[in-house]
C-alpha cells in the first residue's frame, strides 16, 4: 500500500461523520417533528425530515441516492489513495465531501430519510432547512474548486 497518500486525512472524515450522526440523533431524541426554536432572528432550529436529495430534489428515490452516495464515496477514496498526503487543502475538501455524503447515506440506510435541522431565513426568504453533513459538502466543495481552478502562478520574466 503507497504509505504517502492521502488516506491520512480519513480522520476529518471520521471527525465529520461523528458530529453529524450525533447532531442528528440528538435533534431525533430532543424535538418533535418540525418542532422549532429560534436562536436569532434569522436562524432556528427546526427537525424535518428530507426524504430528497439537496432541495429536496429526486424525492422518493432512496435506491439511486444510496447508489450515488457509494459511487462518490469510492471516487473519493481513491482520489484520497492517489494524492499525496501534502495535498493538504484538496485532501481535506476531500474528506469534508466524503464525511458529509457518509452522514446523509447513514440517515438514509437507517431512517430512511435525511434529518435536516438548520434553519436560516431573512424576511420572507427561506433557505432550504439542512445539516452538519450538508455544510460540510458544500464547504468541501468550495475548497476543491479553489484548489483545481485558481489561477497558476505566474513565473517572472
Amino acid at each position: 500500500m503507497k504509505k504517502d497518500n492521502g488516506l491520512y486525512w480519513l480522520l476529518v472524515t471520521i471527525v465529520i461523520f461523528v458530529i453529524d450522526i450525533a447532531s442528528k440523533f440528538f435533534i431525533i431524541d430532543k424535538f418533535s417533528l418540525f418542532e422549532s426554536v429560534n436562536l436569532l432572528p434569522f436562524f432556528s432550529i427546526t427537525y424535518v425530515r428530507n426524504i430528497g436529495a439537496a432541495f429536496s430534489f429526486f424525492e422518493g428515490q432512496r435506491e439511486m441516492l444510496v447508489a450515488i452516495a457509494l459511487i462518490i464515496s469510492v471516487v473519493i477514496m481513491h482520489m484520497l489513495y492517489r494524492n499525496s498526503r501534502q495535498k493538504k487543502l484538496e485532501n481535506f475538501s476531500l474528506s469534508l465531501i466524503l464525511g458529509g455524503a457518509l452522514g446523509n447515506l447513514f440517515d438514509r440506510l437507517y431512517h430512511g430519510f435525511v434529518v435536516d435541522f438548520l434553519d436560516v431565513n431573512f424576511g420572507s426568504w427561506h433557505y432550504p432547512t439542512f445539516n452538519v453533513a450538508d455544510c460540510a459538502i458544500c464547504i468541501g466543495i468550495g475548497l476543491f474548486i479553489f484548489c483545481n481552478y485558481k489561477k497558476p502562478k505566474q513565473t517572472a520574466e
